[in-house]
């Protein structure tokens, strides 16, 4: 089997993988934040845990860019610039704004979060800058690629902002949760989550190759579940929560 073959396949695994964990994440609510428990291994702080876990998609990107064929082009310096954007900023600047210091992120999660970068690193970096199709500059003009990056900065933008809502909740040494509002958070529970969703979504519009694809479909599976059990967690733990407000689409889920 060569490698292209192995990438499709293993493409297609990775997400026959995440529609049983879509369905399974309804049940059982993966521990960190506000849902770590005992069970799961040594606790991290939420600094390092982040970094730990995220750290390792920003690498093998590029590494991958790196000892590629394209990495000349200037279409795929762009993919590399958005894709360390966004990581540098998950894995460095986010874990680096966050005010609290619990430990609030099992080992067996950032175990599971590292060996899930890595593959999604291959089969972003592997796919776009070798395997994958071959796009030449005039992908800048194709609607795909225009509305994809679009898309892209727009779930970006929304996911920093929604950091900055939720960071803001907490005052220095604060432990406690509080009710998040202001932008979508009007109308979901989970404008974090839906800024994840429509960033990826984007991304895998304007590369167009099933790595991406794949990625895609896993931030739904294990977002959208996540945005429903967490959504449930707070019409619970506040009587006054905004019952129009939805779990992660506004007026519809």
């Amino acid at each position: 089997m060569d490698e292209g073959t192995f990438y499709y396949w293993f493409a297609i695994a990775l997400m026959a993988v995440a529609a049983v964990t879509f369905v399974a994440l309804f049940f059982v609510t993966a521990p960190y934040g506000r849902f770590t428990r005992a069970g799961w291994g040594h606790r991290f702080s939420p600094r390092l845990g982040w970094m730990l876990m995220e750290a390792p998609s920003l690498i093998t990107f590029v590494v991958l860019f790196l000892v590629g064929d394209r990495r000349s082009q200037p279409l795929y310096l762009l993919f590399l610039t958005l894709w360390v954007i966004h990581y540098v900023h998950r894995t460095f600047v986010y874990p680096l704004r966050i005010r609290t210091d619990r430990p609030s992120i099992t080992v067996s999660v950032v175990l599971m979060a590292a060996c899930f970068n890595v593959a999604n690193g291959y089969l972003n970096g592997r796919g776009l800058f070798t395997l994958g199709p071959g796009l030449t500059i005039s992908w800048l003009f194709d609607p795909r690629f225009i509305v994809g990056i679009a898309l892209f900065f727009f779930g970006f933008a929304l996911n920093i902002y929604s950091d900055q809502k939720l960071i803001s909740l907490r005052g220095s040494g604060e432990k406690g949760y509080r009710i998040p509002y202001g932008g979508a958070y009007r109308y979901v529970s989970c404008q974090n989550y839906l800024g994840e969703i429509v960033e990826w979504g984007g991304w895998a519009l304007a590369c167009w190759n099933i790595g991406a694809l794949a990625f895609l479909v896993w931030t739904i599976a294990n977002l959208a579940p996540r945005a429903y059990q967490t959504h449930q967690w707070y019409q619970r733990k506040f009587p006054d929560y905004p019952p129009r407000r939805k779990a992660l689409i506004p007026f519809i889920v």
